[in-house]
């Protein structure tokens, strides 16, 4: 993929770096020019431009960009950036960066928004899902907030153990993606069983959610 990412702080060079490694083609954009350093990420393209400013987008080449991701320290910055590249330049996936979870309301699809990532927030549910049994843990927002990942790690005395996939009685807009078992990643089938300590991790959304932890933790 082609990846346009605004903001060459610590945040975006880290990311550029992971990006470069997997073979993906990165434009870093940067307003500072003192951020500007090359060899941090030798790799990459990068750009002295403001990303807010909707020339400095096109000279950039921003539309041929597969992805998008809005990574600076600036909220505002971020869903100006989120809503060029959607809006002007139809980007098919933006990524923002959440600084404040106070303003994580504002990151979806008016403001050009497919996945907003908010560090807090993100670690707060990591801390739950790594001590939580039985509840429900949401992970992450998808696709403009039409849909979240969520997690259910099933407790020691699950009436499910032993039992099959297709017997999960989960709601419509519900969908068992993964089941991590140890070190394990499991991709679901019918027939596969169930057991204590599986983290089942699904795709749903936020309206279905307390269905889905019913239908696992009170099964």
């Amino acid at each position: 993929m082609r990846v346009a990412i605004a903001g060459a702080g610590a945040v975006g060079r880290s990311i550029a770096r992971e990006l470069v490694e997997n073979r993906h083609q990165v434009m870093l954009i940067e307003r500072e020019l003192d951020h500007i350093d090359p060899a941090e990420v030798e790799e990459a393209e990068w750009v002295h431009a403001d990303a807010c400013e909707l020339q400095s987008l096109e000279d950039a080449g921003v539309e041929s960009c597969d992805v998008v991701i809005a990574a600076t320290g600036d909220d505002k910055v971020n869903l100006v950036v989120s809503l060029l590249a959607k809006t002007e330049f139809a980007v098919r996936r933006v990524v923002a960066r959440v600084n404040d979870p106070r303003n994580e309301w504002l990151f979806g699809e008016n403001w050009g928004v497919d996945v907003s990532v908010s560090t807090p927030r993100l670690l707060a549910a990591l801390v739950e899902e790594a001590v939580a049994v039985g509840d429900l843990v949401r992970l992450m927002t998808l696709r403009q907030g039409q849909a979240n990942l969520v997690e259910v790690t099933l407790p020691t005395d699950t009436r499910l153990a032993g039992s099959p996939v297709r017997d999960l009685r989960l709601p419509p807009d519900s969908a068992l993606v993964t089941i991590l078992r140890g070190g394990r990643v499991i991709v679901p089938q019918p027939d596969d069983g169930l057991e204590p300590g599986d983290e089942l991790l699904f795709v749903a959304t936020a309206a279905v959610e307390e269905e889905i932890r019913r239908a696992v933790v009170e099964a």
